[in-house]
């Protein structure tokens, strides 16, 4: 039988996503810092010849890289910390000798 998660509560659930959410603007935050500093180390690195196609592409590229990994971890935490991790069937409980 499947043990039920606490993720399926309402009450547990919006505080969770509520937490997740909270997460995730910081870490907007964090990616336009992480682009800023990107763009502006290129421009001392190359100078001028920092064209608009490389603008975007390192705006796009280090933006969404940290934006992907901070949603990935978020939802990591998210399982973790409301038990959800918890509520799973463990087929190796009955067999010591298949327990890592």
């Amino acid at each position: 039988m499947v043990k039920p998660s606490p993720l399926d509560r309402d009450a547990t659930a919006k505080i969770a996503w509520a937490r997740y959410r909270r997460l995730m603007r910081g870490m907007a935050l964090v990616s336009i810092a992480a682009v800023i500093v990107a763009l502006v180390w290129l421009h001392f690195s190359i100078g001028d010849g920092l064209t608009i196609h490389m603008i975007i592409a390192t705006t796009a590229g280090v933006g969404l890289s940290v934006l992907l990994g901070a949603a990935l971890m978020g939802l990591v935490f998210l399982s973790s910390g409301s038990g959800h991790d918890e509520a799973i069937e463990d087929p190796f409980e009955d067999d010591p000798d298949l327990k890592p």
